[in-house]
């Protein structure tokens, strides 16, 4: 992988990690800007990494990086996750940082496409259903 496709494949995960984070610094989340960020560009350095290593050694399994990165993902969404008395607060933030991750790794190998799609996926979901969901809850409390 030259330079400039390692750069390149970095900054995409930048921006699109980017924006998930600038959505959920909006609604001042816990996780926001920087740590989408810095998930989605980490991640994708594993990925390159990963992809080196292939080149490097002939007998590498990328695919153990990988799982080492959704693992690690994991148990940085845990600490997203409160429980309180009556409530379960974070789990969207868990989400939204372990889609971040899987944006970035997508970059860190070059699949672009996917990386966008998801990311506007995410933008939606996050965004636009909010709406949908306070309708159903308006639904709910008038049967």
């Amino acid at each position: 992988m030259s330079d400039l496709t390692v750069i390149i494949n970095l900054l995409a995960a930048f921006i699109l990690g980017g924006a998930i984070g600038w959505l959920r610094e909006m609604e001042a989340k816990t996780a926001g800007l920087r740590t989408h960020i810095l998930v989605a560009v980490g991640s994708a350095l594993f990925m390159i990494i990963s992809a080196e290593m292939i080149l490097i050694s002939g007998i590498a399994d990328p695919g153990r990086i990988a799982a080492g990165v959704v693992a690690g993902i994991g148990f940085i969404g845990a600490g997203c996750i409160l429980q309180g008395r009556d409530s379960i607060r974070g789990i969207t933030t868990a989400a939204s940082i372990w889609v971040a991750a899987a944006v970035g790794m997508a970059c860190g190998m070059g699949f672009y496409v996917g990386a966008i799609a998801v990311t506007i996926i995410t933008l939606i979901t996050l965004r636009s259903l909010r709406k949908v969901k306070k309708f159903i809850k308006v639904d709910k409390e008038t049967e």
